[in-house]
């Protein structure tokens, strides 16, 4: 028997691997599990990472063949799909070493195997040989993340029909692509493929794209999609699919019922979502509890229902993002320190990393309408903004929603270049409870894409200046 840990995590995503090295600068004996051979979890391994090199080159390959001309660079591009996979894996290997330095370097035992509760205090970690080794510690914080949602009735095999997984390893480019689901997965892989030269189709159960998002960003954004050649079919529910070796035929009707249509694609992307991953973990048998959705349910302070067993990012309720999963593993180590942890769960940005990207933090005008908050709005266009211009990058606007009464910014929506990395000045505004006029009092640098934010914020008491 290992140990006695003060906390041992499984899962080394980027909630658990960041929970183990902020518990271990606070004094604590940190040993981690994961059944992977790499840590990072998902996002590194097979998620965030991947598809960010590969939206990072198809974007750069997609530039080459339409934009470039106009700027005077005559060139002619030509893709090498096994040499842009060797680079995405590069970057994935570059990352996951990474992670693997930062629990070394804060002393951090790792031990790979799959881990189980067998009670309070234990984790059984199985190897890949079928070993077992028993661990002791005073906490065990559960990051296990989650797992591709399954469509019932259709059968993930990774060459013709794919999760996000299997989307990231093509070995070619599909002549068609149809991708069931317009949320945040299945239009960023859609993006990836259309610019290499597949023919992208999205189907989705919704009568619109982005579900939760603001919806006047989904519209703008979903002009802009079709407009780069992307075919929606939305209100649709996919009822069968077919297998051959010419591709697959895709049976959809209407969500509300009506005549069915048939659909041919080579590869067929199912991105209906993620759901919790606790198989295995024991968890039934040690008596945690688990709600509706198979999330585990935890307190204020991250704790099950159990003493000593705590979990946080994609196994609890809220938004599955990388980055909401790192704030609670900080907090929950923080709080078994003796200090005082916190999640500002109204500030957890969220980003669509396509061309233009989509950013947003905050509120929605749905939201607030429903919840009866007055409220102010400042829009700016990036046709307006003179660096979006310049390059030839104006599609898209800023949206800030601001209380009617206070000014105080509650919501903060953008569509366009770079937007990924402009929201974040909204969220340190809204983390210190900033209005629209301290931010539209803020000097931002001339020319620069963040002067649409400005603007967008000027806007809210009508009187931007470059509209």
């Amino acid at each position: 028997m290992a140990g006695p840990y003060d906390l041992i995590v499984i899962g080394t995503g980027p909630g658990g691997y960041v929970c183990a090295i902020r518990a271990a600068q606070l004094g604590m004996k940190v040993a981690v599990v994961e059944k992977r051979a790499t840590h990072g979890g998902t996002c590194l391994n097979v998620g965030c990472i991947p598809s960010k090199a590969l939206l990072h080159a198809s974007e750069l390959f997609a530039e080459a063949q339409h934009a470039f001309a106009g700027m005077g660079i005559e060139v002619t591009p030509k893709l090498d799909i096994s040499k842009m996979q060797a680079f995405k894996s590069e970057g994935i290997k570059g990352n996951v070493d990474g992670v693997a330095f930062l629990l070394k370097k804060n002393k951090i035992d790792s031990h790979h195997g799959t881990g189980r509760i067998i009670a309070a205090g234990k984790v059984e970690v199985t190897n890949a040989e079928g070993a077992k080794q028993t661990l002791e510690t005073k906490s065990i914080v559960i990051a296990t993340g989650s797992d591709v949602a399954k469509l019932p009735g259709i059968e993930i095999d990774e060459k013709q029909v794919v999760s996000s997984t299997g989307a990231l390893d093509l070995k070619k480019v599909p002549a068609t692509l149809l991708v069931v689901g317009a949320g945040v997965i299945g239009l960023e892989l859609g993006s990836v493929w259309k610019r290499l030269g597949a023919d992208v189709t999205v189907v989705e159960y919704l009568d619109r794209i982005l579900p939760g998002t603001d919806l006047e960003v989904a519209k703008q954004f979903q002009k802009i999609l079709q407009k780069q050649g992307f075919k929606f079919h939305l209100g649709a529910k996919v009822t069968g699919l077919d297998k051959s070796d010419i591709g697959c035929s895709v049976m959809i009707e209407p969500a509300a019922g009506g005549e069915k249509k048939k659909l041919a694609a080579d590869v067929v992307l199912v991105a209906i979502g993620r759901v919790p991953y606790t198989e295995g973990l024991g968890l039934a048998e040690v008596g945690v509890q688990l709600d509706q959705r198979k999330r585990v349910v935890v307190d204020d302070h991250y704790q099950t229902n159990v003493n000593g067993i705590y979990a946080i990012g994609d196994v609890i309720a809220g938004p599955m993002l990388a980055h909401k999963a790192e704030d609670e593993g900080v907090a929950v180590a923080e709080m078994l320190a003796g200090q005082s942890g916190h999640v500002n769960y109204g500030v957890i940005p969220g980003v669509i990393y396509t061309a233009p990207e989509v950013a947003t933090v905050g509120k929605t005008e749905e939201e607030l309408k429903e919840a009866g908050v007055a409220y102010t709005v400042g829009k700016f266009p990036f046709t307006a903004n003179g660096r979006a211009k310049v390059n030839r990058t104006a599609e898209g606007f800023v949206k800030i929603l601001a209380d009617a009464k206070t000014d105080r910014i509650l919501g903060v929506h953008m569509i366009g270049p770079n937007v990924g990395e402009l929201i974040a000045e909204a969220c340190v505004i809204m983390e210190f409870g900033g209005s629209a006029e301290d931010l539209a009092r803020t000097c931002h640098a001339h020319p620069t894409l963040s002067e649409a934010v400005k603007e967008a914020a000027l806007s809210v008491e009508k009187r931007a200046i470059h509209m």
